[in-house]
């Protein structure tokens, strides 16, 4: 690594650790107009397309952001109808970024359904490399995770330094509770899958994913019978 990109990387560091300090009783449209104007063009967002909440939100900060959507090839259709919605409702502009080979390639190449045999293979493969090559574009990018979803996830700060792309991350909702998210879905009239109402609480590809009984962790449907927790982008 070059001298000058080490000392970007720790400009974006110190910047990011001071605003997880400076922003942590922040409300989300405060986070996010903190994102809009310190990274401009070079910011985006990443949606699983469960909902609409972090498009609506994304969308007053910054009008015609860049919403990143990882097309997997393992997708609900209802996940990929809530993408189509997002893209023609609100202001934003939808990225629909693809792994480099398609499923039957993958079929092909490691074996028929690999996410049952190598799930941590299969998200590699199909969400974590595209991520970054989708990611290159940019200096900040934020996510929906919340801090109440999961123990894994408890501990997540509004902003953080994601050492490992050299971005800075931003979880503008990582304080609300499911009732706040609710709420400002109720509230805003926000896009929702179908699924959720189905009991899909937490929802990826379809192959991964049940549904959740009432008072459950919410991604304890993701998984289920395996140890993994996360599929490698938000760790």
């Amino acid at each position: 690594m070059s001298k000058v990109k080490s000392e970007v990387d720790a400009d974006l560091e110190r910047l990011a650790n001071e605003a997880a300090r400076d922003l942590e009783d922040a409300s989300p449209d405060e986070i996010l107009r903190w994102a809009a104007v310190t990274f401009g063009d070079r910011f985006c967002v990443l949606s699983s397309m469960g909902d609409a909440v972090m498009a609506s939100l994304a969308a007053k900060a910054k009008p015609g952001v860049d919403v990143v959507f990882l097309d997997t090839g393992y997708h609900f259709a209802e996940t990929l109808g809530v993408r189509d919605a997002v893209a023609a409702v609100y202001d934003v502009n939808v990225v629909n970024v693809q792994p480099e080979i398609t499923v039957a390639e993958q079929d092909a190449a490691y074996g028929k359904d690999m996410f049952g045999r190598d799930p941590d293979k299969c998200c590699a493969i199909r969400k974590v490399a595209p991520l970054e090559v989708a990611l290159a574009s940019y200096d900040s990018w934020a996510t929906g995770v919340r801090r109440d979803e999961s123990p894994t996830r408890a501990n997540t700060p509004v902003v953080q330094w994601d050492a490992r792309r050299r971005k800075v991350k931003v979880n503008p909702i990582a304080r609300w509770t499911q009732a706040q998210v609710d709420a400002y879905i109720a509230e805003n009239h926000i896009l929702v899958s179908p699924l959720i109402d189905e009991g899909y609480l937490s929802i990826g590809c379809w192959p991964c994913t049940q549904k959740v009984p009432p008072g459950a962790d919410p991604r304890s449907g993701r998984w289920v019978g395996n140890s993994k927790t996360e599929c490698g982008i938000n760790t």
